[in-house]
């Protein structure tokens, strides 16, 4: 891959940003982007749709070519995570939203409630997208998907040819 992509993941959750819990889902996804050889930051926002898209915004700005977001994604009062990012996209990838939770339900059927979406925002250059479920499973399924896709991913938004 040359020199690591950058990547931000973002954990939304109220309580993470408080201080009153600890942020479990957002190292899992720092590591699982690691391990596919991307450089990933984390940061944590509230579950404010203002939040959410400020985190975004900085982090393409930052230069991360890859941003996923973690909670919010469910269907409760507070999830916002899902109405806050599809706004950005310029287009979606519903095929991965779609496996993430074909492979949560085959663990917990709760996942067929999930409503992560994945897609892109175009710009120079353009940056991949996921909201991925705040639980440790979810976000492991999620970049369990996504993760080994990557690297063809930012090649295609890149203009590569197909491979």
């Amino acid at each position: 891959m040359g020199s690591a992509l950058r990547a931000t993941v973002i954990t939304v959750s109220d309580e993470v940003a408080s201080g009153g819990d600890e942020n479990r889902s957002g190292p899992i996804a720092v590591a699982e982007l690691e391990i596919q050889g991307l450089q990933a930051e984390l940061v944590v926002v509230a579950d404010e749709a203002g939040a959410i898209r400020a985190a975004i915004t900085a982090a393409i700005q930052g230069g991360s070519r890859v941003v996923i977001t973690s909670g919010g994604t469910g269907i409760g009062p507070t999830d916002r995570t899902v109405d806050a990012v599809a706004p950005l996209l310029s287009y979606q990838l519903p095929g991965l939203a779609e496996e993430i939770r074909r492979r949560g339900a085959e663990h917990v059927s709760a996942a067929l409630v999930s409503r992560e979406v994945a897609g892109v925002i175009v710009g120079e250059p353009s940056t991949f997208v996921l909201t991925a479920p705040g639980s440790r499973g979810g976000v492991r399924d999620a970049l369990g998907v996504v993760g080994p896709l990557l690297e063809y991913i930012v090649a295609q938004l890149d203009g590569a040819g197909h491979y």
